[in-house]
């Protein structure tokens, strides 16, 4: 059942591993599906277009190895590769694809629920050389709430990966739009973009904030916003009209910064480097906070 932390100001909703979202992309190690504050929603979901709300993102949910998942080289046509988090895929083509619905084993978990915190434990199987442990702690704050990642390396092979949480944000169910703006703790180089998807000019780039002209009909997309720079890993959302405000704060440096949306829903999205030797853990965290603006 959906685990529910709550306090005076948040509400979470968090899914377990098995229940509503089990597809190949994202973590199913706490999905957390919906944050409201005082009352109002602050989370979004992926599509509004009548599609199965379960077999896309809501929330804040995160995914290891958009790019490429852990192994998927050395697997051939035929064999199993670690989608970390999930378990393992069956790989079909010589392309990994973050977007194709593969088939799984999944991996087992563990889930602990306190009444102001989740944990929930991922242990993978052996394939390829490559094995991990992950755990994750989702701790309610007065007004936010904590991630907290540890990533063990249990197998032969190094680990090498990323990692990021793809936030769909929106406030009070408020369009995208003039009443948004979207912060960074860094300059924006478009210069330096890798992609720039914006095909109805309603997105305003500036020094360290986005702008929003209207609401998009169309998809608009944006990576590499820091232009590759190691910078602050950090974001901040407003939204005028209902004076509520939410940012995201990393434990880490990032030098991969993008941001995907459409007319419903605005996801900042920042990305970790990992890499872990056998026998050794990382870990590292993301702070969510929620606020009234004065």
């Amino acid at each position: 059942m959906t685990h529910i932390l709550k306090n005076k100001n948040l509400e979470i909703h968090i899914d377990t591993p098995f229940e509503n979202y089990n597809f190949p992309r994202f973590d199913w190690t706490g999905k957390i599906v919906e944050v409201k504050f005082q009352d109002i929603q602050v989370s979004g979901v992926e599509r509004t277009d009548g599609h199965n709300e379960n077999y896309f993102g809501k929330g804040f949910c995160n995914e290891f190895g958009i790019d490429k998942a852990l192994g998927f080289d050395e697997t051939d046509i035929g064999g199993w590769f670690h989608k970390i988090g999930v378990g393992l895929l069956k790989k079909e083509h010589i392309k990994y694809l973050f977007s194709k619905n593969y088939e799984i084993k999944p991996a087992k978990f563990q889930i602990i629920a306190e009444s102001k915190r989740l944990l929930i434990g991922c242990k993978s199987e052996v394939c390829n050389g490559y094995s991990y442990v992950l755990r994750k702690e989702i701790a309610l704050g007065d007004t936010g709430f904590t991630i907290q990642y540890y990533l063990e390396n249990t197998g032969e092979r190094v680990i090498v990966t990323d990692e990021y949480v793809h936030n769909f944000v929106a406030i009070n169910s408020a369009l995208t739009g003039p009443s948004y703006t979207l912060k960074f703790p860094f300059q924006i180089k478009p210069e330096l973009f890798g992609e720039a998807v914006n095909p109805e000019g309603k997105i305003t780039i500036g020094h360290n904030e986005i702008i929003f002209k209207g609401s998009p009909k169309e998809q608009f997309y944006f990576s590499n916003l820091s232009g590759g720079e190691n910078v602050d890993a950090g974001w901040e959302l407003i939204n005028l009209e209902h004076k509520i405000g939410i940012r995201e704060t990393g434990s880490f440096h990032t030098n991969k910064v993008n941001l995907w949306g459409w007319k419903h829903v605005i996801s900042p999205e920042l990305f970790i480097n990992i890499s872990i030797k056998p026998g050794e853990t990382t870990e590292w965290s993301r702070t969510y906070k929620v606020y009234r603006i004065p």
